[in-house]
Protein backbone atom coordinates (compact mmCIF):
# COMPACT_ATOMS: atom_id res chain seq x y z
CA UNK A 1 0.00 0.00 0.00
CA UNK A 2 1.83 3.07 -1.25
CA UNK A 3 -0.45 5.92 -0.19
CA UNK A 4 0.00 6.85 3.51
CA UNK A 5 -3.55 8.24 3.88
CA UNK A 6 -5.03 4.89 2.80
CA UNK A 7 -2.75 2.95 5.16
CA UNK A 8 -3.74 5.24 8.05
CA UNK A 9 -7.42 4.86 7.13
CA UNK A 10 -7.28 1.05 7.28
CA UNK A 11 -5.45 1.20 10.62
CA UNK A 12 -8.02 3.67 12.01
CA UNK A 13 -10.96 1.55 10.85
CA UNK A 14 -9.47 -1.57 12.43
CA UNK A 15 -8.82 0.38 15.65
CA UNK A 16 -12.43 1.66 15.53
CA UNK A 17 -11.12 5.22 16.02
CA UNK A 18 -13.74 7.58 14.57
CA UNK A 19 -11.58 10.70 14.88
CA UNK A 20 -8.65 9.02 13.13
CA UNK A 21 -10.95 7.68 10.40
CA UNK A 22 -12.39 11.14 9.69
CA UNK A 23 -8.99 12.86 9.82
CA UNK A 24 -7.88 11.08 6.64
CA UNK A 25 -10.55 12.80 4.53
CA UNK A 26 -10.64 16.26 2.99
CA UNK A 27 -13.36 18.58 4.25
CA UNK A 28 -15.05 18.33 0.82
CA UNK A 29 -14.48 14.60 0.13
CA UNK A 30 -16.80 13.21 -2.53
CA UNK A 31 -18.03 9.67 -1.87
CA UNK A 32 -20.00 7.78 -4.49
CA UNK A 33 -21.43 4.34 -5.16
CA UNK A 34 -21.89 4.21 -8.95
CA UNK A 35 -24.18 1.17 -8.77
CA UNK A 36 -26.20 2.77 -5.92
CA UNK A 37 -26.30 6.54 -6.62
CA UNK A 38 -28.60 7.32 -3.67
CA UNK A 39 -25.78 6.33 -1.27
CA UNK A 40 -23.50 9.18 -2.40
CA UNK A 41 -22.52 11.94 0.00
CA UNK A 42 -20.05 14.79 0.36
CA UNK A 43 -18.01 15.97 3.32
CA UNK A 44 -15.79 14.77 6.15
CA UNK A 45 -18.59 15.14 8.71
CA UNK A 46 -20.74 12.77 6.67
CA UNK A 47 -17.86 10.27 6.55
CA UNK A 48 -17.77 10.49 10.35
CA UNK A 49 -21.54 9.94 10.63
CA UNK A 50 -21.35 7.00 8.22
CA UNK A 51 -18.60 5.29 10.22
CA UNK A 52 -20.38 5.91 13.54
CA UNK A 53 -23.36 4.07 12.05
CA UNK A 54 -21.19 1.25 10.64
CA UNK A 55 -19.30 0.71 13.91
CA UNK A 56 -22.56 0.68 15.85
CA UNK A 57 -24.05 -1.93 13.50
CA UNK A 58 -20.83 -3.99 13.23
CA UNK A 59 -18.79 -3.43 16.40
CA UNK A 60 -16.22 -6.10 15.48
CA UNK A 61 -15.71 -5.08 11.83
CA UNK A 62 -12.23 -5.45 10.36
CA UNK A 63 -11.03 -4.32 6.96
CA UNK A 64 -8.34 -5.92 4.82
CA UNK A 65 -6.90 -4.86 1.49
CA UNK A 66 -6.55 -8.08 -0.51
CA UNK A 67 -4.73 -6.53 -3.46
CA UNK A 68 -4.12 -3.05 -4.79
CA UNK A 69 -2.50 -0.88 -7.41
CA UNK A 70 -1.54 2.76 -7.19
CA UNK A 71 -1.46 5.03 -10.24
CA UNK A 72 -0.48 8.61 -9.48
CA UNK A 73 -2.87 9.83 -6.77
CA UNK A 74 -5.36 6.98 -7.32
CA UNK A 75 -5.43 3.85 -5.19
CA UNK A 76 -7.44 0.92 -6.57
CA UNK A 77 -7.96 -1.61 -3.81
CA UNK A 78 -9.73 -4.93 -3.50
CA UNK A 79 -11.25 -4.74 -0.03
CA UNK A 80 -12.63 -7.37 2.32
CA UNK A 81 -14.89 -6.09 5.11
CA UNK A 82 -15.11 -8.82 7.76
CA UNK A 83 -18.36 -8.34 9.69
CA UNK A 84 -18.83 -11.02 12.39
CA UNK A 85 -22.50 -11.90 12.69
CA UNK A 86 -23.31 -10.56 9.21
CA UNK A 87 -22.33 -11.20 5.61
CA UNK A 88 -18.83 -10.05 4.72
CA UNK A 89 -18.43 -7.50 1.96
CA UNK A 90 -15.91 -7.61 -0.86
CA UNK A 91 -15.21 -5.37 -3.78
CA UNK A 92 -13.17 -2.53 -5.14
CA UNK A 93 -12.81 0.97 -3.76
CA UNK A 94 -11.09 3.61 -5.89
CA UNK A 95 -9.58 6.28 -3.65
CA UNK A 96 -8.11 9.57 -4.88
CA UNK A 97 -5.71 11.50 -2.65
CA UNK A 98 -4.73 15.17 -2.81
CA UNK A 99 -1.73 16.02 -0.66
CA UNK A 100 -2.27 13.82 2.38
CA UNK A 101 -6.08 13.67 2.34
CA UNK A 102 -8.62 11.47 0.63
CA UNK A 103 -10.66 13.67 -1.73
CA UNK A 104 -12.74 11.02 -3.50
CA UNK A 105 -13.89 7.45 -2.87
CA UNK A 106 -15.84 5.34 -5.35
CA UNK A 107 -17.29 2.15 -3.88
CA UNK A 108 -17.99 -1.03 -5.81
CA UNK A 109 -18.70 -3.25 -2.79
CA UNK A 110 -21.21 -6.09 -2.44
CA UNK A 111 -22.21 -8.50 0.29
CA UNK A 112 -20.71 -11.97 -0.09
CA UNK A 113 -23.29 -14.68 -0.76
CA UNK A 114 -23.31 -17.17 2.10
CA UNK A 115 -24.36 -20.32 0.27
CA UNK A 116 -23.67 -21.54 -3.23
CA UNK A 117 -26.37 -20.40 -5.60
CA UNK A 118 -27.26 -21.59 -9.01
CA UNK A 119 -25.31 -19.74 -11.65
CA UNK A 120 -27.55 -17.24 -13.49
CA UNK A 121 -26.39 -18.72 -16.81
CA UNK A 122 -27.55 -22.38 -16.80
CA UNK A 123 -24.75 -23.66 -19.02
CA UNK A 124 -21.99 -22.32 -16.74
CA UNK A 125 -20.63 -24.84 -14.21
CA UNK A 126 -20.01 -23.88 -10.55
CA UNK A 127 -16.70 -22.20 -9.70
CA UNK A 128 -13.82 -24.29 -8.40
CA UNK A 129 -14.53 -25.33 -4.83
CA UNK A 130 -18.27 -24.68 -5.14
CA UNK A 131 -20.63 -27.62 -4.97
CA UNK A 132 -23.31 -27.79 -7.65
CA UNK A 133 -26.73 -26.73 -6.39
CA UNK A 134 -28.86 -29.70 -5.40
CA UNK A 135 -25.96 -32.10 -4.74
Amino acid sequence: MEIPAVKRLIEAINAHDIDAIASNFAEDVDTSHPAHPARAFVGRENVRKNWVMILKAFPDIRVEVVDSVTVGDDFWGEFHYIRPGAADMRGVIVITVRGDEIVRSRFFMEEVEEAPTEHPMPSVPPSAGQEPVGS
